[in-house]
């Protein structure tokens, strides 16, 4: 700790700090618009200064940037010194000279940290009455709104894009103050993290172009603090709401998960919740025509009573639980159908490779980190997957992981880690370790050490050889080729080098044996006393959770319709043609006499359903989800029930009520729930101490969800009454449909917006953390569920699998993830959507040439009898033998992969 002293008053600050991380922290106000928590200082907007003294007798002292300055011990600052504050108030002037006077039509106006810097710098008035510089803006594509005419050339835009994602689209043009942020050339920005320019930007350049189409001021939304529903990695969010419609989605600070910053994914996904494909009302269909055409949109009671008339006369009712269904409504159905009649929901192959994750994680002795944890190692191995696809903010996390070796560099100089711009001079283009092993290329190979691409059996033969050459006690491939070994040497020698290796692996291969290996690699580190890390990637947001809860496979539901044994089918936030061939799905909805769905989307499974119930969207949710490192996480709805959409777990409670009424003792809520979960499964526990029970209060008032600005409770009902409505109530939180609550700041999983006082934008995190860039006030939402094993010895996985080889006329076809499309909610939304891939088959150069085929062409292939008719899409990485299709994509849905393919000859189109 070291002592520091501001307007004579002495404080105890962390070692290491500067000046102006050192001050926010203590909590004072000090200005500032190039310097960020997570991108540290580069000095250059000249708004944070402060006055510094030699000691206790200088009176005079001197002016320095307080983010570029170290706060160390003994060191004198003034905040409030005349000098400084004249000083500061005329840096905002300048700043300000060329910025335009359109505060109130602009989209930042209200939530806008130039705003706020002004007025805390003083600056209250213009003097300058000339032409103002102006720019052309661009079009940037459908996520990002562009108005240049704002920019105060701070320079963040540019350092968080490039320096911080890697992005190479997007850069600085000019010099003196004609300066430009923005592309060569007007263009969707590529990268895919593009979307946190929003919250960046201290001003308006960069905006939300998808709020920017249903513009609500800020202040007028409700919000609440959810979970991102897009991948397994459970990013913290606040979702808005006006006129029962999302208008947004803002990074809601978790100091483990996701820090400051959202996949584009995660931030823009959001519009299926407002789309056309909705379901908002109970359907009935008449059994014998289940054609969507069908559609019998009915009453909450009428819905029920039939719900009834098909229990009694049942002979056996199964449920299928979702992995993008909450914890809390999962249960809820095991209780409705009973354990041994529950079922996961998952594919085949995917169940296997959750159920292998968890087994590994529970029982092995390495830690599953956090990202923030991930962004600490110094050394990483990628076993099998292409990790900006299929888990994004993992991959931004990754890139900040490859500078930790390099970082030795500026600590040698004795650079300060917090001085941003001298430290990457110092670092120049040096990386730390990072290998790569996927069929195909991946966003990430522009800092990999060493890419090999190879198909997935073969990279789990290479990941059990890494782990052999670690720990010759783990198994060895005796028939691996002598250049692949002598890559598994490197990479086992730069991991054992390391401080903190870390392996990453996951489920985007679709294959077992990769998940094995990266278990072998992992504790063959452990076994020589590394520190290592093992973060395992799962495709959905409640996967693990799912997983955890346990229950049948897809298989084994199918095989129990087929025994004649049932006849009812309950399916929650399912499609079953996304997880199984569309033959053998057809087959068994006609085998059950009664299909029954809680979904919120239409889709192929419930155009088949005899009943529908419409259930709410994650915005609409109250619930838990556990993400891919283990960690529980509470979301809750960010709008009040509207017309016959119930959450799922509510919907389900219903029927128990309808069809057990002497069994609802147990589960009445949310919070009955919960409690009954932990009494039946001892590792959900931390659910109880997850988040403040729905009676819990604050000086005896709820947390209100609308802002203490909020306008138009009136006139928004006003068509049907002149009267203020009374809120609606919700008995399952502690948050209220209301302005009126407590104002202080709340329980860190309770934290619906970042505010305060002088602080409107979501700078004002920082009045809510424990210390800048640390964990929230009481600490950051979320338990870990799971902790590695110390006390039991493992055996490694010595089932190495076979090298595929080549087949003759066969093609062996691997799952290709995209960020946007491959995800079964966010692909419905428009902005997404104009991102998401056509259907294709990815093919190598090399088989192209063999195939005559040229980009574009028809390829006519065949993957357990189903024939798909497809463009050609020449992806030069990909080996020879081997092609991609890709995830998710509508007509590719249920198609079980790694599978082989054969090509049908002569059939270009």
């Amino acid at each position: 700790m070291a002592t520091i002293f501001i307007d004579n008053i002495p404080y105890q600050v962390q070692d290491g700090q500067n000046l102006l991380s050192a001050c926010l922290s203590l909590g004072f106000n000090i200005p500032y618009f190039c310097w960020h928590p997570a991108m540290h200082a580069v000095g250059a907007c000249r708004m944070c200064a402060v006055k510094q003294f030699r000691d206790e007798n200088d009176t005079r002292g001197s002016i320095v940037m307080s983010c570029m300055t170290p706060a160390t011990d003994g060191t004198r600052i003034s905040i409030e010194d005349d000098d400084v504050r004249e000083f500061r108030a005329g840096v905002i002037e300048f700043l300000m000279i060329n910025h335009p006077h359109d505060c109130p039509v602009c989209d930042e106006g209200g939530e806008c940290h130039l705003q706020d810097m002004t007025v805390m710098s003083g600056h209250v008035y213009r003097r300058y009455r000339f032409k103002k510089r102006t720019y052309l803006n661009q079009n940037l594509g459908p996520f990002i709104n562009h108005e240049m005419n704002r920019c105060i050339q701070c320079y963040r835009c540019v350092r968080f894009y490039r320096d911080y994602c890697g992005g190479r689209d997007f850069n600085v043009f000019g010099a003196h103050e004609r300066i430009y942020f923005g592309r060569c050339a007007d263009g969707t920005l590529e990268n895919e993290f593009s979307g946190n320019l929003v919250e960046v930007c201290p001003t308006g350049v960069f905006t939300d172009k998808t709020l920017r189409k249903h513009y609500t001021r800020k202040w007028d939304l409700q919000t609440a603090p959810s979970v991102c529903p897009h991948c397994g990695l459970g990013c913290n969010t606040i979702v808005g709401e006006r006129y029962g419609s999302v208008r947004r989605i803002l990074n809601r600070y978790n100091h483990e998960v996701n820090g400051y910053f959202l996949c584009d994914r995660g931030r823009f996904g959001y519009e299926f919740v407002n789309g056309s494909n909705r379901v908002l009302q109970p359907i009935i269909r008449d059994s014998s025509n289940n054609s969507k055409n069908s559609n019998q949109p009915v009453q909450e009671t009428e819905v029920l009573e039939h719900l009834a008339k098909i229990w009694r006369s049942s002979k056996g009712i199964i449920g299928l639980g979702s992995p993008r269904a909450t914890l809390e409504a999962n249960f809820s159905l095991r209780s409705l159908v009973g354990p041994e009649n529950f079922y996961l929901g998952m594919s085949e192959p995917e169940s296997k490779m959750i159920s292998r994750i968890i087994q590994v994680l529970r029982s092995g002795p390495v830690h599953s980190p956090s990202l923030r944890e991930v962004e600490l190692c110094d050394a990483v191995l990628i076993l099998g997957e292409d990790v900006t696809n299929s888990a994004p903010r993992l991959a931004l996390s990754l890139r900040q992981s490859v500078r930790q070796k390099s970082m030795e560099i500026a600590d040698r100089l004795k650079i300060p880690r917090w001085a941003d711009a001298a430290v990457r001079q110092a670092v120049q283009s040096k990386k730390g370790p990072l290998f790569i092993l996927s069929p195909f290329a991946t966003k990430l190979d522009d800092i990999a050490t060493e890419t090999l691409r190879i198909d997935p059996n073969d990279i789990a033969r290479f990941g059990f050889q890494v782990a052999h050459e670690i720990n010759h006690e783990a198994p060895e491939v005796a028939d691996l080729q002598p250049n692949l070994k002598e890559l598994a040497i490197r990479i086992a020698a730069a991991l054992k080098q390391a401080s903190m290796p870390l392996v990453v692996s996951g489920t985007g291969s679709g294959t077992l044996s990769v998940i094995n290996a990266a278990a072998n690699v992992a504790w063959a580190l452990s076994d020589k006393g590394e520190k290592a890390g093992l973060f395992y990637t799962v495709p959905e947001c409640n996967s693990l959770g799912l997983g955890l809860m346990g229950g049948g496979s897809l298989r084994e539901c199918f095989e129990k319709v087929n025994s004649d044994s049932v006849d009812t089918l309950v399916i929650l936030e399912n499609d079953l043609y996304r997880r199984a061939p569309a033959e053998m799905v057809e087959s068994i909805l006609r085998k059950c006499k009664h299909t029954i769905v809680i979904d919120h989307l239409f889709s192929k499974t419930i155009q088949k359903a005899e009943v529908v119930f419409p259930c709410g969207t994650f915005a609409e949710t109250t619930g838990s989800f556990v993400n891919s490192e283990g960690r529980v996480q509470r979301l809750y709805r960010a709008m009040p029930e509207t017309g016959e959409i119930l959450e799922s777990h509510n919907w389900i409670l219903e029927i128990i009520k309808t069809v057990k009424p002497d069994a609802t003792d147990h589960l009445l809520n949310i919070d009955s729930i919960c409690e009954s979960i932990t009494r039946e499964f001892s590792i959900f526990k931390p659910l109880l101490e997850l988040a403040p029970s729905s009676q819990f209060r604050a000086i005896g008032q709820k947390i209100p969800r609308q802002s203490h600005r909020f306008s138009g409770r009136t006139s928004m009902s006003a068509n049907i009454s002149v009267h203020e409505p009374k809120p609606p109530d919700d008995s399952e939180s502690p948050l209220s449909f209301s302005m009126e609550g407590y104002p202080g700041i709340p329980p860190s999983s309770l934290i619906q917006r970042f505010w305060a006082p002088g602080w409107n934008s979501g700078q004002s995190v920082n009045k809510f953390q424990s210390e800048i860039n640390g964990p929230l006030l009481g600490g950051d939402p979320g338990k870990r569920l799971i902790e590695p094993s110390t006390g039991n010895k493992w055996n490694y996985f010595s089932d190495i699998p076979e090298a595929n080889g080549h087949r003759d006329k066969e093609w062996l076809a691997l799952p290709k993830f995209h960020i946007f499309g491959s995800e079964e909610l966010s692909r419905f939304g428009a902005s997404i959507s104009e991102r998401a891939p056509k259907p294709y088959v990815g093919i190598s150069s090399q088989d192209a040439d063999l195939l005559d085929k040229k980009e574009g062409e028809k390829v006519s292939l065949v993957i357990d009898n189903v024939l798909l008719n497809l463009p050609a899409h020449i992806i030069n990485s990909l080996p020879r033998g081997v092609i991609a299709l890709p995830v998710g994509i509508s007509n590719l849905d249920g198609i079980e992969l790694p599978a082989w393919a054969r090509i049908v000859e002569n059939s270009n189109g």
